[in-house]
């Protein structure tokens, strides 16, 4: 049995009470207080899973609180965390809080140059690093940083013997925090109440796709009516298994990691790196899972390439048992209770095929699934259905603190980003934009009045997202404004759609389509390395390295079949008639890819321009490389 969710209030319009206490602060003091000794955290370190209490939780929280006081951090100070996901992160983030600071993530992509621009934007005055490598940003440009006034790092591994007079180990902030928390007994909880719903607890910088990151400014108010709200819709509990592994900058994963199981008590596992979270899922077998589209494109390629490698009978097997899953997902789908002889048919495919498949990927112990932060392909939430696993689409953005809308088991409609969530007023403008209204709406951007004023109007956040609204109150994402596509023949063309669906093969990492007053509609491709070789070895295709493998004949052939059986879905006007391979094998941290490993549409239409203008420059538009 499901434990019940810690009873809340909260009015649509007022602040929301949870257990009594209006603020982030108070209600992880009151946790911590409440639970003591039960897992908090469950941490791997050198291949070994280590719990972390709500005790252990709140003692080190408190401790880097008191310590950047003793530092002299005062009230709305920026502490920013260039980290992995770790328990260290969590610490600082809610010790920060705590005690009247904003806290600001900075992804471990990012380069020394963009480290300097948010600490400057943010007048960042404390600033933790994970290790010697990203310490070296810093050091970098450190001249470039004139408001940082101490850096600590998390893991002294290569600096034992580093001295700098500004640049300390966390264990020496812990031990400033004892010391400080045990001459001032009554500060803690004095900060912790201090603290006013209005007060902004975090800063989330956007992915600056469109020019440089903005830094949303996200109040105690907004968080605690989301951690309230959302499980409205799709509830977690005590009982629930979570796994942290996505970017703690990012406002879904922060509301995941850090603030959700503040409402819900549930208990966070964090991965031991992003090269083992394969690994780590299987291990945790959660059964709350959070991710972003490429992850669960991920999943599906991984069991597709493997298909190639089995027997005749594991394939036909697997063809049987995903038509029994198709059928019971139809009716699932549509709010319908399957048929006795379907539901029993699904018993035994699911035990014999499914459930397998299922443990391979570590979604076994599935309650719920989620995908947000990008547009999907509805042919993959369909797969996971069929395979048994209830894959729910929601939507929202930083600027309104995580989730506008979601897709529930009462209100489920696949292709769309689901119906608008409790207390959350949502319309379309004149021109087709989405605007939300609530509590969840951010409080503006650090240092830019005039963006604010851009975003929020009237109190109505305009999102840049185009979409409709059905009878039924389902909205639906067309694509984001500024990259509608109008061609030469003046037809308008959402790009976004026609991307999802190439990269549901497993040979396309992803694509930026091209068309804007072009006569037809080309495309760039970023083939996923990993399937794309696996393939070339199995066919015996000769290559030397990333750019000769993108330049085989055999492997522009692929993707050229994987783009026709995409463009059968589409009207001809929107097909794609030509397609290059990027042949650089991009990183995060290369400015092609936004931290999130999306490509930057506008960044790569400049970029690849003599790519692009050879596509257009052949007089027929036949598809091809």
């Amino acid at each position: 049995m499901n434990a019940p969710i810690p009873p809340v209030s909260g009015p649509s319009s007022e602040t929301v009470l949870i257990d009594g206490h209006p603020t982030i602060s108070r209600l992880f003091r009151a946790r911590v207080e409440a639970l003591g000794d039960r897992v908090a955290i469950r941490e791997k370190n050198l291949g070994i899973w280590q719990s972390i209490t709500w005790k252990d939780y709140g003692d080190y929280a408190r401790w880097i609180g008191m310590g950047l006081l003793s530092l002299g951090l005062e009230r709305g100070d920026v502490v920013s965390v260039l980290s992995e996901n770790n328990k260290e992160w969590l610490f600082i983030d809610l010790g920060t809080i705590c005690v009247g600071g904003v806290t600001s993530g900075v992804y471990t992509t990012d380069s020394a140059k963009q480290l300097a621009y948010l600490a400057n934007d943010s007048q960042t005055r404390f600033l933790f690093v994970e290790n010697e490598e990203q310490l070296d940003k810093f050091l970098e440009n450190r001249g470039e940083m004139p408001t940082l006034t101490r850096v600590f790092v998390l893991e002294m591994k290569g600096l034992r013997e580093f001295q700098d007079p500004i640049v300390s180990p966390i264990k020496d902030l812990y031990e400033l925090g004892k010391t400080f928390d045990a001459e001032h007994p009554g500060r803690w909880d004095e900060e912790v109440d201090t603290a006013e719903p209005d007060d902004t607890a975090v800063l989330i910088y956007t992915s600056g796709t469109t020019g440089p990151p903005k830094g949303a400014m996200i109040t105690h108010r907004n968080i605690m009516f989301q951690v309230w709200n959302s499980p409205r819709m799709n509830p977690i509990f005590p009982t629930d298994e979570q796994l942290s592994f996505l970017p703690l900058c990012h406002i879904a994963e922060r509301s995941f990691t850090t603030f959700w199981p503040l409402q819900s008590t549930s208990t966070l596992n964090l991965a031991e790196s992003a090269e083992t979270v394969l690994e780590d899922i299987q291990e945790v077998a959660p059964t709350v899972f959070f991710a972003v589209p490429r992850i669960w494109e991920k999943f599906y390629s991984g069991i597709m390439i493997s298909l190639h490698d089995a027997t005749a009978l594991g394939r036909l097997g697997y063809a049987w048992a995903m038509g029994i899953g198709e059928k019971r997902a139809s009716y699932l789908m549509d709010g319908k209770t399957p048929p006795i002889m379907t539901r029993i048919a699904y018993w035994i495919a699911n035990r014999l095929v499914l459930h397998n498949i299922k443990t391979l990927m570590g979604l076994h112990r599935l309650r719920w699934a989620g995908t947000g932060a990008a547009p999907i392909s509805p042919d993959l939430i369909k797969w996971y259905w069929a395979m048994g696993i209830r894959l729910y689409e929601v939507y929202g953005q930083t600027e309104n603190t995580g989730v506008a809308t979601s897709n529930t088991p009462s209100h489920l409609k696949v292709g769309s980003i689901g119906v608008p969530a409790p207390d959350t007023e949502m319309k379309l403008s004149d021109d087709g934009e989405i605007l939300i209204r609530g509590p969840h709406v951010f409080k503006g951007y650090l240092n830019k009045p005039e963006k604010t004023a851009e975003t929020i109007r009237d109190g109505w956040l305009y999102t840049g997202d185009v979409g409709r609204v059905d009878n039924q109150g389902f909205f639906v994402i067309t694509d984001r404004i500024k990259d509608i596509i109008i061609t030469a023949g003046g037809k308008n063309v959402t790009p976004s759609e026609i991307e999802n669906q190439l990269k549901f093969s497993p040979y396309i990492s992803d694509a930026v389509i091209i068309g804007d007053k072009r006569k037809f509609l080309g495309c760039l491709v970023m083939i996923d390395e990993d399937n794309v070789m696996q393939f070339a070895q199995r066919e015996s295709i000769p290559f030397s390295n990333y750019a000769s493998l993108c330049r085989r004949p055999e492997i522009q052939d692929l993707i050229q079949s994987e783009i026709t059986k995409v463009n059968k879905q589409f009207a001809r006007v929107e097909q794609i008639k030509k397609f290059r391979l990027i042949d650089q094998l991009l990183m995060p941290e290369d400015d092609e890819l936004t931290p999130t490993m999306k490509l930057k549409r506008s960044f790569v239409s400049d970029k690849y321009k003599p790519l692009i203008d050879d596509m257009y420059l052949a007089n027929s538009p036949d598809a091809g490389p």
